[in-house]
């Protein structure tokens, strides 16, 4: 049972995670499981996990909504780039379990950096135009969702911060789009992984609910702010950057250490 300052901490983690969701397309899990560990104060490493994906899935489809409206997601790239990418979910999910849930957190922040990097060298470029899939890029588009979707599955997250990078490299399409079109993956991705590990017992329904509650509200505003800084070259990969780095060395300096202990 949650007591009524936990519920009060959820609510108020579930903006923060909407907010990301929203803005950058992508760390609702990674945000999601420090906050659901440190501040909310869960014990059990893969709960959090587990609890994380299904709150990030729900979020995910909400702000999906959000930018469809708005015309950004390019469907025909993103359902195809989604189908692959479960498959790959559900393997990685599998053996996720397997590990010890602080060592998945210490050596996934690694990657981060690794993304937000290669991110940070390409956040000045424009992108094209009305990106659809076809036969040249699909091969690119499935390969790339089966690969991000095992990662995702493995790592416990949506993996938004991998999907948004996949998809401007198989298509081309701007930043933007990628953040958009890749709410559709983090959507079926979460829900994926959620199920394997809701198969474990290893959800926190209540504490999945706040979530979803308080990033809906996160996600209306990380939204709009996402419209706004797409105006200007290259500001919405660099605060997608930043936001990778800054979250992957505080999950280093609190996780390391009893990762490797």
């Amino acid at each position: 049972m949650l007591s009524a300052t936990q519920g009060m901490l959820g609510l108020a983690s579930g903006v923060l995670v909407g907010f990301s969701l929203g803005l950058v397309g992508g760390g609702g899990s990674i945000l999601a499981v420090p906050l659901m560990v440190y501040v909310v104060g869960v014990p059990d490493a893969h709960v959090a996990i587990g609890t994380s994906a299904i709150a990030v899935a729900a979020n995910a489809a909400v702000n999906l909504s959000n930018h469809a409206r708005g015309g950004t997601v390019r469907w025909s790239c993103a359902l195809t780039f989604a189908a692959a990418g479960i498959i790959g979910a559900f393997v990685g999910s599998i053996f996720g379990k397997m590990l010890d849930g602080q060592k998945l957190l210490s050596l996934f922040a690694l990657l981060m950096i690794v993304i937000a990097v290669l991110m940070l060298k390409t956040r000045s470029r424009v992108g094209l135009p009305d990106v659809r899939m076809n036969w040249t890029n699909m091969p690119a588009i499935v390969g790339l969702g089966l690969a991000t979707g095992t990662l995702s599955g493995f790592f416990g997250i949506g993996g938004g911060f991998l999907i948004v990078p996949a998809l401007m490299l198989a298509t081309g399409m701007s930043i933007m789009n990628a953040v958009s079109s890749s709410l559709v993956a983090v959507t079926a991705f979460g829900l994926t992984t959620a199920a394997s590990y809701a198969w474990s017992g290893l959800i926190s329904w209540g504490l999945a609910g706040l979530f979803v509650a308080g990033g809906i509200a996160g996600g209306l505003i990380g939204t709009g702010f996402a419209r706004h800084l797409s105006a200007r070259r290259g500001a919405l990969n660099t605060v997608f950057a930043t936001v990778i780095i800054a979250v992957a060395l505080y999950m280093l300096v609190r996780n390391i250490s009893l990762s490797w202990a």
